[in-house]
């Protein structure tokens, strides 16, 4: 499978100094709202993404841990990038719905994980494509899942 623009656009920034905070920002540059979690990309390949949120005051809840809608950007944003770095050619996505579990209390930076819950293919039609999203906590003990539906179809 040929690399996507965006997955072309990561190689050649993470070769660069910085590169994977200048990835982070072209990111938030693209879809604004994400710069509100301070996301960091670590990797990005064809199937897999991975960011980190720090633990900062305003991403706290009145209990001082992070928010859950942080988490929940942290998802939608790992989701929605690991579906673009990997979709096929004539191909477009969409988010459709969330549904999320919180396990237990997130403290310190969290890292999201995204994994597509089926291959993604070339289709005449559309169909949902289910994204896994894991977070984890500096000890590596998952505090979050999500699926993703992604809504892939062709982009005519």
């Amino acid at each position: 499978m040929a690399e996507t623009p965006l997955l072309r656009l990561y190689k050649k920034f993470t070769r660069w100094p910085a590169g994977h905070w200048l990835f982070s920002r072209a990111v938030c540059l693209k879809a604004p709202y994400f710069g509100s979690v301070s996301p960091r990309f670590t990797l990005l390949e064809n199937g897999r993404c991975e960011a980190t949120i720090p633990h900062k005051r305003r991403l706290q809840n009145h209990i001082g841990t992070v928010h859950a809608i942080a988490l929940c950007n942290l998802a939608e944003l790992v989701g929605g990038v690991m579906t673009d770095a990997s979709l096929p050619k004539g191909m477009r996505w969409i988010p459709k719905g969330m549904t999320v579990q919180y396990l237990k209390r997130a403290v310190g930076t969290q890292r999201g994980v995204a994994t597509p819950g089926i291959p993604l293919v070339t289709s005449d039609t559309g169909y949902d494509f289910p994204v896994n999203v894991d977070v984890f906590d500096p000890a590596g003990e998952k505090v979050f899942n999500a699926t993703i539906t992604m809504w892939v179809s062709p982009s005519r």
